[in-house]
């Protein structure tokens, strides 16, 4: 790709409405180049007075729960409610060759048609937490050249899938009958970072299931530590592929949101995810500067070679490496 010389150029031209500028604008965000790095700190400090507007809207849940589906759907009852949607997929990296599928766009065919949504799948290349490297960045850009509902789909591999709570306003978590007894709906981790939790797949035969379902969790999230909003989750049942329940979905999403903005917990909720976001950086930061320090990267070939061999312990070594940095090295 092209490297565009003038970060300024990029991003107006992505306010303007062009796709392709707003798709490069978030290769650049994704790279790992030295070179990047600069103009995408650029476009973030351009794009940052435009960002707060935006609600974002997690969504998450085990892998063939239908995530994928349910954004079509409540995408799509986002734009008849007048909204201009932008859709931030995580697709699972392989462990062996880091390549990924990207096919939830697939899943997303009605949405993906329409001129008020754009859809960027991401691989996660191996970031832990359930979401890309670049995804809270990449939320705010979107949000910065005019679309105003983000929904940021994790990967889906359970309950440590906890990072999108720190970028997203409210999270919706998607189960289905089967995935586990009433133990599992009072399970720290995932369960504790909902605002709302979503049954899919709902309608037709497997509706009674889901009921009993919906009531089991209700009383297992009655035993739940509040969210720092003071709710607990209501529980909803959905099916995306008939349309059962999504309208009242996003009617309920709406509602919560703008309760929070009412009561002042939407903007304390975003300034304490900043300050997490600007410790996240600096721990980024530092971890850059640590190894790709001449005297550390030497210093590691050799510490690597004797954790192998058996002559030093992870941690000894580890130790090696942190007093040089405390040495100024």
């Amino acid at each position: 790709m092209e490297r565009p010389a003038d970060a300024a150029q990029l991003f107006e031209a992505a306010r303007a409405g062009d796709r392709v500028a707003l798709a490069r604008a978030i290769t650049l965000l994704e790279s790992s180049r030295v070179a990047d790095r600069r103009l995408a700190d650029e476009l973030m400090r351009m794009a940052l007075p435009y960002a707060d507007h935006a609600l974002r809207l997690g969504i998450t849940g085990i892998p063939g729960v239908g995530k994928s589906t349910l954004i079509d759907a409540l995408g799509r009852a986002a734009i008849k409610d007048g909204r201009r949607v932008a859709v931030l997929a995580t697709d699972p990296s392989s462990a062996r060759s880091n390549g990924s599928i990207l096919g939830d766009k697939t899943r997303m065919e009605l949405l993906s048609r329409s001129e008020h949504a754009f859809i960027r799948p991401t691989a996660s290349g191996g970031h832990l937490g359930g979401v890309a490297r670049r995804t809270r960045e990449t939320a705010m850009l979107c949000a910065a050249v005019g679309f105003d509902l983000i929904m940021i789909e994790t990967v889906g591999v359970g309950q440590s899938e906890l990072e999108v709570d720190d970028m997203a306003d409210l999270n919706l978590v998607l189960m289905i009958p089967g995935a586990g007894d009433e133990l599992q709906g009072i399970k720290r981790g995932i369960m504790e970072s909902a605002d709302v939790v979503v049954l899919t797949k709902a309608d037709g035969p497997t509706s009674a299931e889901h009921i009993g379902t919906r009531n089991g969790l209700k009383n297992s999230i009655a035993f739940l530590a509040p969210r720092d909003s003071g709710r607990l989750p209501d529980v909803l049942l959905t099916d995306a592929l008939t349309g059962t329940g999504v309208q009242e979905l996003w009617k309920h999403v709406i509602a919560l949101h703008q309760n929070d903005l009412a009561t002042g917990y939407f903007e304390r909720r975003r300034q304490d995810q900043n300050v997490r976001w600007m410790h996240n950086a600096i721990r980024e930061g530092l971890l850059e500067s640590l190894l790709s320090a001449p005297a550390i990267t030497q210093a590691l070939a050799q510490l690597e070679t004797d954790v192998r061999n058996g002559s030093r312990g992870p941690f000894e070594a580890a130790s090696a490496v942190l007093e040089l940095l405390r040495k100024g090295v």
